[in-house]
């Protein structure tokens, strides 16, 4: 979860769509600009890609990190924040 400068949210998601570790960004609605999905191999790696890049991203306010320990279903997962956008042409 990523609070930013607010007239830089699209700025900031591209800056943080590049950074290695990055899946995807995605801006939301309610208490954070934007969420970025992060997927490394090794756990440590988390730190390296929040403390040593998200962070130092300028126009990145604060960061909050929620860690999965298990997807249930990939299906569920991928509908989860697909909300609105099977629609989309």
């Amino acid at each position: 979860m990523v609070d930013c400068v607010t007239d830089s949210i699209p700025e900031v998601a591209g800056k943080l769509a590049d950074l290695p570790g990055v899946s995807e960004v995605y801006s939301v609605a309610g208490g954070v600009d934007l969420v970025a999905m992060v997927r490394v191999r090794e756990f440590d790696q988390i730190a390296e890609v929040i403390a040593g890049g998200i962070s130092k991203v300028a126009g990145v306010l604060d960061t909050q990190t929620h860690i999965a320990f298990r997807a249930y279903s990939r299906h569920d997962l991928e509908e989860a924040f697909a909300i609105g956008l099977a629609d989309a042409d």
